[in-house]
C-alpha cells in the first residue's frame, strides 16, 4: 500500500515491537517504522524488517471512546472477507497484549498500489477517473451484496432498529466530544430533525462505515480497486447509509475533505452524483433509493466524527499536526451541508 508518509514520532517503544517480531518471525533484523499521514483516527504505520513488509494499525493512546477504535473488529472483518469478492489486504496477526505497544494492534499486508486522498484524482486522465469511480461503486455494491452470515458475521451488529441505535450512539458521542467553545447549533438541529424521522430499517448488509476514496487502494497502473482499508466503523446496518456517506463528496467543497462541489466534473471525466448512484443501484441489484434522511444522517455522522478528531487533537493524540482545528472546521462544514439538505426538504 503506497501513500503519503511521514517520519513523525512513533508513539510506542520500538524495542518492544522488535522483540515481538523476533518472537513471531525469528531472525535478528530490526524493524523500520514510518507513521503514515492523512489518517484521522487509528494510528497507522508502515513496517519494514529486512525483506518483510507490513502495515500496523493500533488504537490511539488516551482513547476517548474504546468502541470507536475497534481494532479487534477491523481484524475480524479482514479475516472474514479473505475469500470474498471484496478486495482486502491479508491479515497477518492480531495482538491484544497492551504491554507490547500500549494498545491492541494488528499487522496486515502492505498492498502495493495507489491511495488517492482527493476525490478529484489529480494527475489522472478523464477516462481513468471515470473507471476509478466505476470501480469504487462496484466495490461498494459487492460489499452490500455479500452474504455476511455465510462469512461468519451474522452477529456483527446489534439487534433493533439500526437508525435509532446509530442515532443514539452518535448523539452520545457528540455530547462526549463537545466543549464549551465548540458550539455547533447546526449539528444540534440535525439531531432533532433526524430524531423526528427515524424510519423502520428492513435492509441489512455489512457496511464499511467510512467508504470513501481515501480508504481504497487502487492497482499501481490500472483504474481498479485492489483493497478496502480502515474497517474501524464497520457493522451490520442499512446499506443506503454507507452509500450516502460514500457520495458526500458531491455535496462537499474541495477544501472539505477533498469534495467535488463546484468542479467541472464532466470535463474531468468524473460522473455526476445521479450517474454514480445509478451505477451502484444496478450493481447492487436493489430497488431502494437514497433519501434525504440517509444523506442528512451521513452528514451528521461526518460532523460528529470530525468533532472526535478535534477532541483527540486537543489531547495531542492524532496523526494530523493541526487536528483540533481541522476537526472543528470539518465538523462545522458537515453540519452546514446537512442543514442545507434539511432546508431543501422544507
Amino acid at each position: 500500500m503506497s501513500g503519503q508518509a511521514s517520519d513523525g514520532d512513533v508513539d510506542f517503544d520500538l524495542r518492544r515491537l522488535d522483540a515481538y517480531l523476533r518472537d513471531w518471525l525469528g531472525g535478528s533484523a530490526e524493524a523500520s517504522v514510518t507513521r503514515t499521514s492523512g489518517g484521522m483516527s487509528n494510528p497507522t504505520y508502515f513496517v519494514t524488517r529486512g525483506d518483510w513488509h507490513a502495515v500496523l494499525r493500533k488504537q490511539p493512546n488516551n482513547v476517548l471512546m474504546p468502541s470507536a477504535h475497534a481494532i479487534d473488529r477491523e481484524y475480524r472483518v479482514l479475516t472474514a472477507l479473505q475469500q470474498s469478492v471484496v478486495p482486502m489486504p491479508r491479515p497477518f496477526r492480531y495482538c491484544e497484549d497492551r504491554d507490547v505497544l500500549g494498545t491492541p494492534f494488528y499487522l496486515m499486508e502492505w498492498l502495493r498500489g495507489r491511495v488517492m486522498y482527493d476525490y478529484a484524482l489529480p494527475g489522472l486522465a478523464p477516462e481513468a477517473r471515470a473507471a476509478c469511480y466505476r470501480s469504487m461503486a462496484e466495490t461498494l455494491a459487492a460489499l452490500h451484496r455479500l452474504d455476511f452470515r455465510a462469512a461468519g458475521l451474522g452477529d456483527f451488529g446489534k439487534p433493533g432498529n439500526y437508525f435509532a441505535r446509530q442515532l443514539n450512539r452518535w448523539s452520545k458521542l457528540w455530547a462526549e466530544y463537545r466543549c464549551g467553545d465548540d458550539d455547533n447549533p447546526s449539528l444540534d438541529r440535525m439531531v432533532r430533525w433526524l430524531s423526528e424521522r427515524v424510519p423502520e430499517s428492513d435492509s441489512l448488509a455489512l457496511c464499511h462505515g467510512d467508504f470513501r476514496m481515501a480508504n481504497l487502494v487502487f492497482h499501481p497502473t490500472e483504474p481498479r480497486v485492489i483493497g478496502v482499508l480502515d474497517w474501524e466503523l464497520s457493522t451490520l446496518g442499512h446499506p443506503l447509509v454507507d452509500l450516502a456517506f460514500n457520495t458526500q463528496a458531491w455535496r462537499m467543497a474541495p477544501d472539505e475533505n477533498g469534495g467535488l462541489l463546484g468542479l467541472p466534473l464532466q470535463e474531468m471525466g468524473i460522473p455526476g452524483e445521479q450517474s454514480y448512484l445509478d451505477h451502484y443501484y444496478d450493481r447492487a441489484e436493489t430497488t431502494e433509493r437514497l433519501t434525504a434522511f440517509h444523506q442528512v444522517f451521513a452528514m451528521f455522522r461526518g460532523a460528529v466524527g470530525s468533532a472526535g478528531v478535534a477532541a483527540r487533537g486537543d489531547l495531542g493524540n492524532n496523526t494530523l499536526p493541526d487536528a483540533a482545528n481541522v476537526g472543528r472546521r470539518l465538523a462545522r462544514a458537515y453540519a452546514t451541508r446537512g442543514m442545507a439538505l434539511i432546508e431543501n426538504e422544507t
